[in-house]
């Protein structure tokens, strides 16, 4: 493949080319070496290790000439630095200028989505440093209860976050896409697929700051969150089930966690899930890792209704049990020293006041 140099001298006289800002050509041209660097890398390691993916890497495709669109890059030397002072983003060459509160701004991404553009302000922010206390919090992502949060702080109850608005969003807008697919009505289909997209990102941007909101109220400086590789190719949890859950963006929810607790302090660790559900936390079932053809045996089961019976006879809800394993998966001894839990799990939610939150 043609590294970043020779993709430079073939491309500096095309139109294309000198349309844009010298420097904002070079950030497209690093980002095609890269693309097929990475490819190459990736197709190396599919020859060794091919269980590492869900199939053989593709290589890279040349965009629609007419309707093929790309992320834009403006490194911040290719900003007005006088409007810059006084808060104004401008982007060079061209009429698209906004103001802004960000300091210390890297560089601004103009990004294609189905039907309109978005304009990402990437800027460096100090480092938080990590606090310390001997409170932690596992995290089990779900569907109905789109996040359980558990803590070993004494008396304070687990947190569920309401998940039926998010499955109220996909279900209105399944309908709604079925409709429009059946006249062929491509420009709507784009506008329901963008709005659903909006909505999506709302929900899970205002989940995950009161989750985080939670965590700092409650001295809690460790979050513990749950999630399997390819879980979504391999779920069986019957058909409806299956199209509501892996249209639910999980890994975007933790990204979001993870930023937002490491600006507050928080440390956010992401763990493989296997048998969490099926073990009983308050037994201190042993949770293994997942190995094909492996059987285990746990002390509890789950019944109906959401619940989950440890061998005592005692019921929790079973994404609050699942949530205890989670945590337990990397602190070992995270229930150690607890007498007795408050199980009565509060539901959050979201767009309502609540005292504990």
């Amino acid at each position: 493949y043609y590294n970043s140099i020779d993709i430079y001298h073939q491309t500096k006289n095309h139109e294309a080319y000198r349309y844009l800002p010298t420097k904002v050509s070079k950030q497209i041209v690093r980002r095609v070496s890269e693309a097929w660097k990475c490819w190459k890398a990736a197709l190396k390691d599919w020859s060794k290790y091919p269980g590492k993916y869900l199939g053989k890497p593709k290589i890279p495709k040349y965009k629609h000439k007419e309707h093929g669109r790309n992320t834009v890059i403006y490194p911040s030397d290719a900003l007005s630095k006088p409007l810059l002072k006084k808060g104004i983003v401008k982007l060079s060459q061209s009429n698209i200028e906004f103001s802004s509160k960000a300091a210390n701004i890297n560089q601004v991404r103009i990004v294609p989505r189905l039907n309109c553009y978005v304009i990402e302000v990437v800027y460096t922010v100090p480092d938080v440093d990590k606090k310390q206390s001997q409170y932690a919090a596992g995290v089990d992502l779900g569907l109905t209860n789109s996040m359980a949060v558990t803590s070993n702080r004494p008396g304070l109850k687990p947190l569920l976050v309401n998940g039926r608005p998010l499955k109220s969003i996909n279900q209105f807008f399944n309908k709604r896409l079925s409709k429009a697919q059946s006249k062929e009505a491509c420009r709507q289909i784009k506008e329901l697929n963008s709005k659903r997209d909006n909505r999506i990102d709302n929900y899970l941007h205002t989940a995950s700051r009161r989750v985080i909101n939670w965590c700092i109220a409650n001295d809690i400086t460790t979050l513990v969150i749950g999630n399997n590789q390819g879980w979504k190719q391999s779920i069986k949890i019957g058909k409806r089930n299956n199209q509501q859950f892996t249209k639910i963006p999980h890994s975007k929810l933790i990204n979001m966690l993870i930023y937002k607790g490491e600006l507050a302090g928080i440390q956010v660790i992401v763990t493989e899930e296997s048998y969490t559900s099926k073990a009983s936390a308050l037994d201190g079932d042993t949770l293994p890792k997942y190995k094909p053809n492996s059987k285990h045996t746990f002390s509890g089961r789950r019944t109906n209704r959401g619940l989950y019976k440890a061998s005592t006879g005692k019921t929790i809800n079973a994404d609050t049990n699942g949530s205890l394993n989670i945590a337990r998966k990397v602190i070992p001894n995270f229930m150690d020293g607890i007498e007795a839990l408050p199980f009565m799990p509060l539901v959050l939610k979201l767009w309502t006041k609540n005292e504990f939150v």
